[in-house]
C-alpha cells in the first residue's frame, strides 16, 4: 500500500521557502497517529526542512544527489527503488515526490485548510473521480488551532 499523507491550504499549498506556512498542531498529531512506526518516503528538500530523521519511523530519502548520505535514513534514487520496498510506504512530500507516485497511490490522508496563502509549492492537481471518501473528520479548533481544518481520508477506486 502506497498512501500520501499531506496538508493543503484551499489553493494547494504545501510549503513556502520549506516551511509549512501555518501552525497547526491537529495535524501535526494527525501526521503522528499515520505515520509513527511506519516507512516514510520523502524528497531531499522535504528532508532538509525537517532537518532530521523522523523519530519512530524508517526514513527513506528519494534524491538525484550521489552525494547526500545523512545518518538514520536511507537514500534511494529512482522511483522504481521505493517500489521495491515490500511494506506500506506513507509519502510526506514534496511537490516532485508527490506528482511522481500519483498513478501508483492507494489511499490519500489529507488535511485540508480553509485558508488561502501564498506559496511555493503546490500539491499537484489529482482526480477525485479515482477515489473515494472512506472517512472525514472536521478538525477542532481552539487557542492553538485557529485555522478551520478537515482530515480526509480517499481510497483508490480498483
Amino acid at each position: 500500500m502506497i498512501a500520501y499523507v499531506v496538508a493543503y491550504s484551499k489553493n494547494r499549498v504545501i510549503g513556502k521557502d520549506g516551511k509549512l506556512p501555518w501552525h497547526l498542531p491537529n495535524d501535526i498529531q494527525h501526521f503522528k497517529n499515520i505515520t509513527t512506526g511506519q516507512t516514510v518516503v520523502m524528497g531531499k528538500k522535504t528532508y532538509l526542512s525537517i532537518g532530521k530523521p523522523l523519530p519512530n519511523r524508517k526514513n527513506v530519502v528519494m534524491t538525484r544527489s550521489k552525494n547526500f548520505h545523512p545518518a538514520g535514513v536511507e537514500v534511494v534514487h529512482q522511483k522504481e527503488e521505493v517500489l521495491a520496498y515490500p511494506e506500506d510506504l506513507y509519502i510526506i512530500g514534496g511537490a516532485q515526490i508527490y506528482s511522481l507516485f500519483f498513478d501508483v497511490v492507494d489511499r490519500l490522508y489529507i488535511t485540508e485548510i480553509e485558508t488561502i496563502v501564498e506559496g511555493d509549492a503546490f500539491f499537484p492537481e489529482w482526480d477525485e473521480t479515482q477515489f473515494r471518501l472512506i472517512e472525514k473528520k472536521e478538525g477542532v479548533l481552539d487557542d492553538q488551532n485557529t485555522l478551520p481544518h478537515t482530515f480526509y481520508t480517499y481510497e483508490r477506486i480498483t
